[in-house]
């Protein structure tokens, strides 16, 4: 039996994102920031409870801002006393791993998917889906977009704006288009 899109998109391979049963997740994640985003922020608290069951893993002491959008949800792995402020994307195609205490500000958007460059494939809906790591204690500044294929090192910071397309070591500041390192 041949793979599925599903399938073929957890292992890392190119598959095609216009397919039935990836549009059947999206609509299921739809659904979940709805909800986030629509009820009272008494009863929501810190995440409504449809993201909360969604999300592959969120520790004690998580928050979501609404609005907040994500594309799957169950590649999203958040540590103790994560903090996602108004405005985050998720694209999350592949897993991304938010590891504890790391802060994202505002409108901090993280792109997993790839599309293909050859515009006949492109057209077709071929993508592969590449997983990000930001590690402990990190702190994303507002609208800071992180690719895929990135990983940021615990106690990074990445500054407001920036556009991350290489990894960043622990304990580095990076910032501009694209970041790159500044002493702090």
């Amino acid at each position: 039996m041949a793979a599925s899109e599903r399938d073929k998109m957890a292992a890392g391979a190119w598959y095609n994102c216009v397919d039935p049963e990836l549009d059947t997740l999206r609509a299921v994640a739809a659904e979940a920031v709805f909800e986030h985003a629509t009820m009272s922020p008494q009863q929501r608290g810190d995440m409504a409870p449809r993201l909360k069951a969604l999300l592959g893993s969120a520790a004690a002491g998580c928050r979501v801002e609404a609005p907040f959008h994500c594309a799957y949800g169950f590649n999203i792995h958040l540590g103790e006393r994560v903090f996602l402020n108004a405005g985050c994307t998720i694209l999350d195609t592949a897993p991304v791993r938010i590891g504890a205490g790391t802060m994202l500000g505002p409108n901090v958007q993280v792109y997993c998917p790839e599309h293909h460059r050859d515009p006949v494939k492109r057209r077709a809906g071929l993508e592969i889906a590449r997983p990000v790591t930001i590690g402990r204690n990190a702190w994303i500044g507002g609208g800071a977009i992180i690719r895929g294929g990135v990983e940021i090192g615990d106690d990074a910071i990445v500054g407001a704006g920036s556009v991350v397309t290489k990894s960043v070591p622990a304990g580095a500041t990076v910032v501009g288009n694209p970041a790159r390192p500044i002493a702090r």
